[in-house]
């Protein structure tokens, strides 16, 4: 008798018998199939006719058997169609499944092929790589599904061009993984495929398959052995050899130059130098410091250790490029040393704090100066803006002859907090912490006093305040009335404010990038962007919109960024391109973080509008894979218009980067950035 699927033919067919146990502790019956391909069961003997005194309890057990029956010829029969699929996806689609994969793998494989990422826990997003594309056979094991799944919107918003998909959904609304069973993914199988599994599909213990990651917290154990036993090999890499040839600066400390104007430990400095040029490096980037240079009285610049500093750059052979850092050093992560704004400038914080940046509960942050006083003569009789003009007029004028030379290649303007174009919407100092929302930084006299003028010229005065259930620094958008799905953000009021607040900071790097341009005319200039790229995966973006960007899901909040920086012809300098959306949902599930559908959008609106971009990554980074991912989103594969970065920045320069295996890992990057071959890649 011909075994019918579900039996010892189950293995074969590469099905998951998912009701062994139950069916093992019943009879089993033998089934033929007829001409259409139907499974029937033998015909057994007549039982024989009941007694009338039996009653109709024999006629029930009858039926209850003969039910039994269809529920498991039903079962076999969609055993075997799952069987018929999953060898079609081995023949035809080269896809790894394990010989007894369930449903969950093959939904997670075919949404991997269309472009999705899928954790072990099921959760389930738009990739903004081209590498998940391009390795469909990389095996990743979807969970079993939740018991409810989380209901989609009926009607979502289209997000803009440039803003991911999944990333424009509100929490309450992310797909489960259940959700990707859908007919948009899962195609019906063919009628006349073949049940039988090909012969060359690798063994169910080949270490090329992957096993199921056990979401139960109790098999903790079991996972561990798994990995133990079978440690995962490292992703293909890449080759670019050949590709274009993109330079390579790394950040020199924060304090090369002391507040005395001496270059510290200028023999150790230069070693590192001749280090760093001898692997390939291009140049170096230099913070110019306005509490250094500018520090006891206005307009008497110290600029003695920076040129002592560029001489011994400029004998080394590499190129400059200089930060005008108009914010103070210390207090942010990475800050080892202190470099307060001017004596001078504080001097006049002590009696009028609201050249601050404030927050809603009266906290000052002498970080920067407030952009409310960009036009308000309260520096001794100068504007801000006119204060920044004239120290970089100053630079302009004592390093002429490094720009006639080409030695300094780029001058990166400071327009915030940490040289950022960002309002110090998450500043340590007041006890934020990753992955908090930060607060709005609006509430100085000045700013407060542009915010009623925009109120009454809308013809709402109510409208002249920031809100007030917009949470605390640490707080989460869903726990806030402002923030979260549904809320104010999104309300008449909501979007006035928020169109107000992000105005502020284009028209603040509007009116700051006017006068670099006449400073360093015919020279390159360029603007950092600040990564934020926690709670990306959210409808509100809240810590983006803190920080000034009016990012939500519904509205692309950096095209006016890009359009103001293209008016001047400044190039736009983007971090956390090192950063990988896996990683942070490993460490920070609570963060909805996306850095590379961040990455993504802000890149792709700067080339769309015809800006150079370049970009740094925001923590240290001596690891191959970090390397990896800085190289892909520098020179995106199968670009058709070949577009890549300008130029990247490492941070930073530390003993650490010249420990043995981690220079080995950073030269090797180096090479490949500017196209050349390597001989260990990994293929």
């Amino acid at each position: 008798m011909q075994a019918a699927p579900g039996d010892d033919g189950d293995e074969g067919m590469g099905v998951k018998d998912e009701d062994d146990d139950e069916d093992g502790d019943e009879e089993e019956d033998d089934y033929y199939i007829d001409a259409a391909g139907r499974y029937l069961p033998v015909a057994s003997p007549a039982p024989p006719p009941m007694s009338p005194a039996a009653g109709g309890g024999g006629g029930r057990r009858v039926r209850a058997r003969e039910e039994k029956e269809r529920t498991k010829l039903r079962e076999r029969q969609r055993r075997a169609i799952t069987g018929r699929i999953l060898a079609g996806l081995r023949q035809h689609g080269n896809y790894n499944l394990r010989v007894r994969a369930d449903i969950n793998e093959v939904v997670a494989a075919l949404a991997r092929e269309a472009g999705w990422v899928v954790l072990p826990d099921g959760t389930t997003f738009p990739s903004s790589s081209a590498t998940h594309s391009q390795h469909p056979n990389k095996l990743m094991v979807a969970a079993a599904p939740p018991a409810t799944p989380l209901a989609l919107p009926t009607s979502p918003a289209h997000p803009l061009r440039g803003v991911a998909p999944v990333a424009a959904l509100p929490i309450s609304h992310r797909p489960a993984a259940a959700s990707l069973r859908s007919s948009s993914l899962l195609s019906a199988p063919r009628a006349a495929a073949a049940a039988a599994c090909p012969a060359d599909v690798p063994d169910e213990d080949s270490p090329l398959l992957a096993v199921p990651v056990p979401m139960d917290p109790a098999d903790d154990a079991l996972a561990k052995q798994v990995a133990d036993a079978a440690p995962p090999r490292p992703p293909p890499e890449r080759d670019f050899a050949g590709t274009p040839y993109v330079p390579v600066y790394v950040m020199l400390p924060l304090g090369v130059v002391n507040v005395s104007g001496e270059v510290v430990d200028a023999d150790e400095l230069v070693g590192q130098l001749r280090v760093l040029k001898a692997a390939g490096v291009d140049g170096v980037m230099v913070d110019c410091w306005w509490g250094n240079v500018e520090a006891h009285r206005p307009q008497e610049y110290n600029w003695t250790g920076y040129k002592r500093l560029f001489q011994m750059i400029r004998e080394l052979k590499l190129k400059l490029q200089v930060v005008m850092s108009f914010h103070e050093c210390g207090g942010n992560v990475g800050d080892d040393v202190s470099i307060p704004l001017p004596h001078w400038v504080t001097e006049i914080g002590r009696s009028n704090p609201d050249i601050y940046f404030t927050d809603r509960a009266g906290r000052r942050n002498t970080e920067c100066l407030s952009w409310g006083i960009d036009k308000e003569r309260v520096l001794q009789g100068r504007t801000a803006v006119e204060v920044y003009f004239d120290f970089m007029r100053s630079f302009r004028v004592e390093f002429d002859e490094y720009f006639e030379d080409g030695i300094i290649s780029e001058i990166e303007i400071g327009l915030g907090a940490c040289g950022e174009l960002r309002y110090p919407s998450y500043p340590a100092k007041h006890g934020w912490k990753y992955p908090g929302i930060g607060e709005f930084q609006c509430y100085d006299r000045y700013l407060q006093k542009q915010l009623r003028k925009a109120a009454e010229a809308r013809g709402h005065t109510i409208w002249a305040r920031g809100p007030d259930n917009a949470g605390h620094y640490n707080s989460e958008p869903n726990l806030t009335g402002f923030f979260c799905d549904g809320g104010d953000y999104d309300s008449y009021y909501g979007r006035f404010f928020l169109n107000w607040y992000s105005q502020v900071l284009v028209d603040h790097a509007d009116r700051v990038l006017m006068l670099a341009r006449l400073a360093f005319e015919g020279s390159n200039i360029a603007v950092k962007v600040s990564g934020v790229h926690w709670w990306y995966k959210t409808a509100s973006h809240a810590a983006e919109l803190t920080a000034g960007f009016y990012n939500p899901c519904n509205r692309d909040g950096y095209a006016p960024i890009v359009a103001v920086l293209k008016k001047h012809d400044a190039a736009l300098n983007f971090t956390c391109v090192e950063l990988r959306t896996m990683d942070q949902h490993e460490v920070y599930p609570e963060a909805f973080a996306d850095p590379e559908g961040l990455v993504w959008q802000v890149l792709n609106a700067a080339w769309d509008a015809g800006i150079q971009v370049a970009s740094e990554n925001a923590l240290p980074c001596y690891d191959r894979e970090g390397f990896n991912k800085i190289l892909e989103n520098a020179k995106p594969r199968n670009d058709p218009d070949g577009r890549h970065l300008l130029g990247f920045t490492y941070l930073r320069l530390s003993n650490v980067l010249f420990e043995r295996p981690n220079f080995f890992e950073f030269e090797r990057f180096v090479k490949r950035m500017h196209g050349e071959a390597v001989l260990d890649l990994q293929v």
